[in-house]
Formats: structure tokens, sequence, C-alpha cells
């Protein structure tokens, strides 16, 4: 069997790729916080006839989330598919404009989506190396490539995360492994900035599996409208 584990699942994105990889026939390993919350998306999994286990682990937590990985691994007898998309709770960090952002207010995203992203990795490239085969797959907001002032320090720690993803693309070449970085260039489910365009999760989600599959050597893939 083959597996995706997906960190930072919800039931917008999360979802979605979970269903995309799932009605492919694969195993899913569903990573985030809440423990309750993950059980509501295993309940809706199963029941579409999908094989889903819950992991909770904090991001932040670079022991939890290492051990959630190599639970799932053990579960599922490894994970051919790392999914990286964890978004922070409103109200978590103060969003500040560039002018205004001190080094704290980089930090926390830092912390957030860069290191989480490096710690998840080295869970799960080691076994890939070994194997010859894998992907990797790191989503941000299209503020990585074209930042707004409003949200000057996520802007920052999404960018921090793009380069790095795109540098391993680079790096593994050659390798079997799939490295990418997915930009999203909308508001997923509803509009939360009036005028910008809105997508449902399902029209996003295939763009993980033509990564996985049909373009392994694109570094990037940026949805929009």
């Amino acid at each position: 069997m083959t597996s995706i584990a997906i960190v930072g699942a919800g039931p917008q994105l999360g979802l979605a790729i979970a269903r995309t990889f799932g009605s492919e026939g694969f195993d899913v390993a569903l990573i985030s916080r809440n423990r309750e919350k993950l059980d509501g998306l295993v309940g809706q999994l199963t029941a579409e006839g999908i094989t889903a286990t819950a992991f909770p682990a904090d991001v932040l937590d670079r022991d939890a989330l290492a051990q959630a990985l190599k639970d799932a691994a053990a579960q599922f007898g490894g994970i051919d598919v790392l999914e990286y998309s964890p978004v922070g709770t409103f109200g978590s960090t103060a969003l500040t404009t560039p002018a205004e952002t001190e080094p704290s207010h980089v930090q926390h995203e830092i912390e957030f989506q860069l290191y989480g992203a490096i710690a998840a990795t080295k869970a799960v490239l080691p076994a890939m190396r070994e194997a010859g085969a894998g992907t990797l797959l790191y989503t941000t907001g299209a503020g990585s490539l074209d930042p707004v002032p409003e949200v000057g320090n996520v802007n920052a720690a999404a960018a921090a995360l793009r380069n790095w993803a795109i540098n391993l693309h680079k790096e593994l070449d050659g390798t079997g492994i799939q490295a990418a970085h997915v930009g999203i260039d909308v508001s997923i489910g509803m509009s939360v900035v009036p005028g910008f365009p809105t997508a449902k999760p399902e029209q996003i989600s295939p763009v993980y599996w033509e990564l996985h599959t049909t373009k392994r050597d694109e570094a990037e893939l940026v949805f929009s409208l």
C-alpha cells in the first residue's frame, strides 16, 4: 500500500487532499493539534471507504511531530508522500506590516512554517532516500511570491519556506524524490478579502496529485483562478 501524511490536516484543503489521494488507494495519516477535529475527519474519510488514522501533534513540538510521523510510518508501512500545510489560528500571532515588524513577530511564524517543515522532512526523508522514492510537498499562500504589507511577518516566513522547498528540490534532483512548493493564490472555501478570488478545496487538491505523479520535475506550482 501507499500512504500520505498530511501535516496541518483540517476540514478544508487537508481533507480535500486526503480525498484526492485516498480515492487513488492511499492510506492517509492526519496530523494536527486537535484530536477531536482529527477524529471527525477520520470518520468522514472512513465513511467514504478511505483508510485514515489520526496522529495528533503540534508542529511546534518537534519531538511530538517526529513521533507522529514515525507512528504513521509504522502503521502504514512507510510514508510515501508528505504534505505540509499547517495554518495558524487567528489571534495566535500578531499580523504586522514590514515597517512595524519586530524580530519576535517573524520568529513565531518561522517556527511554525519553516522549522516545522524541516522537522517533518527530517522525520521521513531518510526512509525515502533508502527507498529511492518519495514526494515532499509544502504549501504556502501566494504571499510567499507576491507579499502584501498587511501580513508582512507571515509572508516573510512563507517566503523562507518556499525558498527552502525549492532548494530541496534542487538537492534531491536525480534521487527519485520529488520536493515542491505549492503557492495558493486564492481564498479557500470562503472569501476573507473583498474582491479576492475564492476556490473550493477540491479545485486545488488535484495540484498535489499532479506533482506526485505527472509533474515530478516541477519545483513549484501556483494555483490561481
